[in-house]
């Protein structure tokens, strides 16, 4: 498969704007793109993330989560900065995800809409803990159906769902990865993780990263190796 740089997706999981749009400003000549959170968006808000937009593809990860009304209005105000993605929790269900995906139709510049399936950090353990027994492949599979029947252009989900997802919803349906660590990397807090190659060898769309290289000597360069791994730099 051939990526584009605009398939790599930097995780901005950062505590200042300073830093964050620092990395930006030195990763932009590659054409990546990024990842805004929780913590980084209570930090910088609405206003810093348009800032971002004006330099670039971002995905708003805030994981909307609510009754479908506010969702939807939530959703709907976060497609007005421009942003490129944004996601809900697929576990807020069927009435939840139609309405955010409704409340995004028609807008000029449409944002990708996902929903988030199980997060990378669960595992079976986790799942049966909250009340979900089963293996994480089939938990994933269940929402990534819901979400297509939804309306919503993909899903959120480890790079070891990836193939499980296209062969159970459609090969067009997104799949964003986190959990990316290249070879010899720490997985940290992650616990169902794959190498950019291994994604790219299951049919993954867009890969997130980013301890890796927020936390790299040099990102620049930890950058530039992601994405030959990716296939996506000649170098």
């Amino acid at each position: 498969m051939k990526y584009k740089p605009e398939q790599l997706i930097v995780a901005l999981d950062m505590a200042k704007t300073g830093p964050a749009m620092d990395l930006v400003e030195r990763l932009n000549p590659f054409g990546v793109s990024f990842k805004v959170g929780l913590e980084l968006y209570m930090v910088g808000g609405p206003k810093f993330v348009s800032s971002l937009v004006r330099r670039g593809k971002i995905f708003l990860d805030l994981k909307f989560h609510d009754i479908p009304n506010t969702t939807a209005a939530a959703v709907k105000r976060a497609a007005t900065l421009g942003v490129s993605m944004l996601n809900v929790h697929a576990s807020g269900g069927r009435e939840m995800m139609s309405a955010a995906r409704e409340a995004i139709e028609g807008l000029d510049n449409r944002p990708t809409l996902l929903a988030v399936t199980v997060l990378t950090s669960m595992n079976e353990r986790h799942l049966s803990e909250t009340g979900s027994p089963g293996s994480a492949e089939e938990k994933v599979n269940l929402l990534a159906s819901l979400a297509a029947e939804c309306g919503l252009d993909g899903v959120v989900c480890s790079p070891l769902e990836i193939s499980s997802v296209k062969k159970t919803v459609s090969q067009n349906f997104i799949t964003v990865t986190p959990g990316i660590r290249p070879a010899g990397e720490a997985f940290d807090d992650q616990s169902r993780v794959a190498t950019p190659a291994d994604v790219a060898r299951a049919g993954g769309d867009y890969l997130v990263v980013g301890r890796p290289i927020t936390r790299a000597q040099n990102p620049v360069e930890a950058t530039r190796l992601i994405l030959i791994e990716m296939g996506a730099y000649d170098e």
